[in-house]
């Protein structure tokens, strides 16, 4: 079934955005999330696991049977080595999270420049509508403020500043 014209060119407009971002990454960047992708698998807790649960019974079983132990109980270079890799994990999801950000602002950016223009083709059309009714002579003529009031686009400024007085307004009710 073919996807409608419309929906396709959002979709790629979307995929666009996707591919410039990712084109975008320097070097460092790629391998940073080349790393987190692989640090994010299942099997990487799987395999941390095992080699903590294998370090403890090779040292444990080498006390037991009189060998030389690498790291006795309490295990203070295991410590040391899990300290050191969540240190490193911590640094990639920071990171990655940082680019992840960056990909989600350009989203807000593109969602709220659509809204706009939605917004200012809705006041068109019942702008437009209006005037037909008005001009039309099968139609009764008469006055509609919500209508007109829809008309009218809105003033980004002036929704910011609204926006802001009602938080304030609730936050101070919901504080006092």
């Amino acid at each position: 079934m073919p996807v409608p014209t419309h929906i396709a060119e959002t979709v790629d407009a979307v995929a666009r955005l996707h591919a410039d971002h990712a084109l975008k990454r320097t070097p460092v960047e790629r391998l940073l999330d080349s790393w987190t992708a692989r640090l994010a698998r299942p099997a990487m807790l799987a395999t941390v696991i095992c080699g903590v649960l294998f370090w403890i019974a090779v040292n444990l079983l080498a006390a037991g049977l009189g060998f030389a132990i690498v790291d006795a109980p309490p295990f203070p270079w295991l410590f040391e080595s899990l300290t050191f890799l969540s240190l490193i994990m911590g640094v990639l999801i920071l990171s990655t999270q940082r680019r992840a950000d960056q990909l989600a602002s350009l989203r807000e950016q593109m969602t709220l420049e659509l809204a706009s223009v939605t917004e200012r083709k809705v006041a068109k059309v019942i702008e437009l509508l209006e005037e037909l009714r008005r001009d039309s002579p099968e139609l009764k003529d008469r006055v509609d403020h919500e209508a007109r009031q829809m008309a009218e686009r809105v003033n980004p400024s002036e929704m910011l500043t609204a926006i802001k007085d009602t938080h304030e307004e609730i936050g101070s009710r919901a504080g006092g």
